[in-house]
């Protein structure tokens, strides 16, 4: 993922931090140093939140290993200000399976709030228990109790939060798994979303009522999420059983290596293609974005050979590969094109925008849908 490092790999998945993960632990200090506690508890705000984060660590380590346990492959967890994020290679097809890796997570939280009170009831004959009380009263001390009492309370917050019923939490999810044995994926997916919109209106409205802006923040947060994985699964209902060979377009303007930006520019500008493939003697060798080509022509100008551009190492797709996961794999690699191999010969170009226009005809069109799929019979001749 784009902007973050790895720091360490626990049973194959890479952990990484995202390069803006370091202003949460700038709010911490300012957050936790203010009101007359000064350095001492912008030191107790930043080592918190990193025990903290080791916590979501965990908690995604609990999605994760469930998802193994299911065979699927977890490409990383990725740390943001806002918590973590674990990125499953598919879905879970059953929702049993999508129950489990779903509650997993807040499990792993109550599971470590149980052993802080159970670490804590121990140390209490030591007077190195922790006090919630002097975390009510902002009495926040870089000692064991305060640090203890924190993660107790923490953990025992993330769980509970992340079981509200709204995506993009695990109670979304949850609801969704609970939902889908009953009805099928996409109508559970969309009475999850709407129940989960619904609680952020209404959460987002007791916050700007009371001028709570982080609760404000936070629903906002979760009303897009909720949106976004509801249009997510929509264009997966549409696309789940087409194939490449049904969308990509076959006539395509292809560039040679020692073509300069001035034909790449040429050709968009009279075809409206914007991605173009890179052939040497009928061999593809390269791509040439529509992001690289405007960088580019900035910073080198209009003669710079293609060569010099274009990306040497890119995915493709075969004209038999499913349509939703190609389209998935462009917005992975953040490109908006993917040639089509079969046998290494190239045979066209997938675009965005063919994916984008197939979807949005059918979408009006269940019936052109249905026989897109092969499901309707041809009318007798």
């Amino acid at each position: 993922m784009g902007g973050s490092f790895k720091i360490a790999t626990v049973r194959g998945i890479a952990i990484k931090i995202h390069i803006t993960f370091f202003l949460i632990l700038i709010y911490a200090a300012l957050a936790f140093g203010a009101g007359g506690r000064g350095s001492n508890g912008a030191l107790f705000g930043i080592v918190a939140t990193l025990l903290l984060f080791v916590c979501v660590v965990l908690h995604e380590l609990g999605h994760s290993v469930v998802a193994q346990h299911y065979g699927i492959v977890v490409r990383d967890i990725t740390l943001w200000p806002i918590g973590g994020l674990a990125r499953l290679e598919r879905m879970p097809e059953k929702p049993s399976q999508e129950f489990w890796i779903a509650i997993a997570g807040p499990a792993v939280n109550f599971v470590i709030a149980g052993a802080i009170f159970a670490i804590a009831r121990v140390l209490s004959s030591t007077q190195l228990g922790f006090d919630l009380g002097e975390l009510e009263r902002g009495l926040l001390r870089l000692q064991v109790p305060s640090l203890l009492a924190y993660l107790f309370s923490a953990n025992l917050f993330l769980g509970v939060f992340n079981l509200i019923p709204a995506f993009p939490m695990d109670g979304g999810r949850i609801l969704r798994a609970l939902l889908a044995s009953r009805v099928d994926h996409t109508r559970a997916t969309a009475i999850a979303v709407a129940v989960g919109q619904n609680l952020a209106l209404l959460a987002g409205l007791y916050g700007f009522l009371t001028g709570q802006l982080s609760l404000l923040l936070i629903a906002i947060f979760v009303f897009m999420g909720a949106g976004s994985e509801g249009q997510m699964v929509q264009v997966k209902s549409v696309l789940e059983d087409l194939k490449v060979r049904q969308a990509f377009s076959r006539r395509t303007e292809v560039l040679d290596p020692d073509d300069r930006l001035t034909r790449a520019v040429d050709l968009t500008l009279s075809s409206f293609q914007s991605d173009f493939p890179v052939l040497r003697g009928g061999e593809l060798v390269g791509l040439l974005t529509r992001t690289d080509l405007l960088a580019a022509l900035q910073k080198r100008g209009s003669n710079a050979f293609v060569v010099s551009v274009m990306r040497k190492e890119f995915p493709h797709v075969s004209p038999n590969d499913n349509l939703f996961k190609a389209q998935q794999m462009m917005m992975e690699h953040n490109v908006e094109a993917l040639p089509v191999m079969e046998n290494g010969q190239f045979h066209g170009l997938l675009t965005l925008r063919d994916v984008d226009e197939l979807y949005r005809l059918l979408s009006v069109s269940p019936q052109l849908l249905l026989a897109r799929k092969g499901l309707v019979e041809k009318p007798a001749a």
